[in-house]
């Protein structure tokens, strides 16, 4: 496995990836897959719909979702209660066509032909909920700009 982040440095250009109309599978990456990837995953299932498949894992996962994560989004009228943690795989990796990595030096295998990002943002682990309303407005207004990109020209 390669660290995406040291492939990042490595290779300047992304690979485009698909448009809307491909049905594209976006992969949301976090260790615990607790909070960030679980929220990004809720966001993107509510805004997107049918037009995209959504997965998250972990390299690390918790046994459950934070409930601090499950506040905030109910907060937004999105219900991630359901959502478990599960664990990274390569297979998880190989069928996503965009791979999103939550700033938390996660290694993950590469294929060529993907696109890879890396979102740094903070740790909703341990924190309260005035803590992690601003991480939860800020992987939506993410979202609303993958979605954008994904969309057909």
């Amino acid at each position: 496995m390669t660290s995406l982040t040291s492939f990042f440095r490595t290779h300047n250009a992304i690979p485009k990836g698909p448009t809307m109309a491909d049905e594209p599978t976006v992969l949301f990456v976090c260790v615990h897959n607790a909070g960030r990837s679980q929220m990004a995953a809720g966001y993107l299932t509510h805004l997107a719909g049918d037009g995209v498949t959504v997965l998250s894992a972990g390299s690390e996962p918790a046994d459950r979702i934070n409930p601090v994560a499950v506040q905030a989004m109910a907060e937004e009228g999105i219900d991630i209660t359901s959502a478990s943690p599960k664990i990274l795989t390569t297979e998880a990796v190989e069928a996503s066509d965009v791979v999103i990595t939550m700033g938390c030096g996660d290694s993950c295998p590469i294929f060529p032909g993907k696109r890879y990002e890396d979102w740094e943002l903070d740790d909703p682990a341990g924190q309260g909920i005035e803590a992690v309303r601003p991480i939860r407005d800020e992987i939506k207004r993410r979202i609303e700009n993958l979605i954008s990109g994904l969309a057909p020209a």
